[in-house]
């Protein structure tokens, strides 16, 4: 199954449109940032670890974390794909790229 950024904000918005607040939303991503620096300290070994699968663990917490950053911007109602190739485009121009987001996914297309 495919999910793309704006099936996700969709879902979320009609998850969180009308009670969730921003400020929430941003407290919950800390706390999964928070979780993700704990699975990189494990597998870094800078802490101690019983869990044998820390890359299970960790993509569970990156996807907590995209969760709360698409819903703060679904409920702000901004629309992240079209910012992400806009600033990609810049960056890509910026650094000097070879490719942008944009050309790579008309290029995947053909």
């Amino acid at each position: 199954m495919n999910i793309s950024i704006d099936d996700l904000q969709a879902y979320l918005a009609d998850r969180y449109g009308g009670w969730a607040t921003e400020q929430s939303m941003f407290m919950k991503l800390v706390e999964e940032i928070g979780e993700v620096a704990e699975v990189l300290n494990k597998r870094a070994g800078r802490k101690a670890s019983e869990e044998t699968d820390l890359s299970e663990q960790l993509g569970t917490e990156l996807v907590d974390m995209i969760h709360y950053i698409v819903a703060i911007a679904a409920i702000n109602n901004i629309d992240l794909t079209r910012i992400m190739v806009e600033k990609d485009r810049e960056a890509s121009i910026k650094y000097n790229h070879k490719i942008n987001l944009e050309t790579f996914l008309a290029n995947r297309e053909e």
